[in-house]
């Protein structure tokens, strides 16, 4: 029923994560499947338990391309009817597939979120509420909730669990970071969903990487102005269409009319 799609260069100090989130794979309740797009490294490096486990597969690129390009490629080869992006340092609660899924099934909306957690080394957690409310949200709404892009983005991009087709619809932006907000912000805006108040993910246990603030600032600019556009011309494209609608109406009704 799902995939989850990781982009991995199978970085020695990431390995373990990986290892502990196809842990946390295992531990969900309804079927599920992984395709790791390795990010131009060599599949023999891939942690013994995802190398033996049928449900993973993996895409070898041949060079490095990038996060957002790497997880992108991939989504060639999910043959499930949803999807849900990772990073190779996250970890999902024993239930986090089953809640979403069920919500998905049972009202057949497009996308079911959750709120995320960042685990410190300690091992304690904190919860992070994104800005947008639970309950269900109509498409586009969820960029409303970012106010300007210096704000905290509006919803947890890897905590979206979304029909296959429109993630296809609304990949990867093209960004070096920030990457999964474009995709975020496409999805929630194309479709219908819902975001449930429970945690939908254990965020990144990997610190940021070394200049990540250098573009930081950059990416979330592009990001919202993306959103802002997709909602505007999604929902300008709906009055063109009632206006064309309403137009055609009234052709038909002339032309009966000359008939009569």
């Amino acid at each position: 029923m799902i995939t989850v799609v990781i982009a991995s260069r199978l970085r020695e100090e990431r390995l373990d994560y990986l290892t502990a989130m196809h842990a946390s794979l295992t531990r969900q309740s309804v079927p599920w499947e992984a395709v790791i797009a390795l990010d131009g490294a060599s599949p023999d490096r891939l942690p013994a338990p995802l190398a033996q486990d049928p449900r993973v597969r993996t895409l070898a690129l041949p060079r490095p391309v990038g996060a957002a390009c790497a997880r992108n490629l991939a989504l060639a080869h999910v043959r499930t009817p949803y999807t849900n992006w990772a990073d190779d340092d996250d970890l999902f609660p024993d239930d986090a597939m089953a809640v979403r899924l069920n919500t998905l099934e049972s009202t057949r909306v497009g996308w079911c979120a959750g709120w995320s957690e960042d685990q410190h080394p300690d091992g304690s957690t904190t919860l992070w509420r994104c800005p947008t409310p639970p309950g269900r949200h109509e498409a586009g709404d969820v960029w409303t909730y970012w106010k300007s892009p210096a704000d905290t983005i509006p919803i947890g991009p890897t905590t979206i669990l979304a029909r296959t087709d429109l993630v296809r619809a609304a990949p990867m932006g093209g960004l070096v970071q920030g990457e999964d907000y474009c995709a975020a912000l496409g999805v929630t805006a194309l479709a219908p969903g819902i975001l449930l108040p429970v945690p939908g993910k254990w965020d990144g246990q990997m610190t940021a990487q070394v200049g990540y603030d250098r573009l930081e600032a950059a990416a979330r600019e592009h990001a919202w102005a993306y959103g802002r556009s997709l909602r505007a011309v999604l929902r300008g494209g709906e009055k063109v269409g009632s206006a064309v609608s309403r137009a055609l109406t009234r052709d038909h009704e002339h032309r009966s009319s000359l008939s009569a």
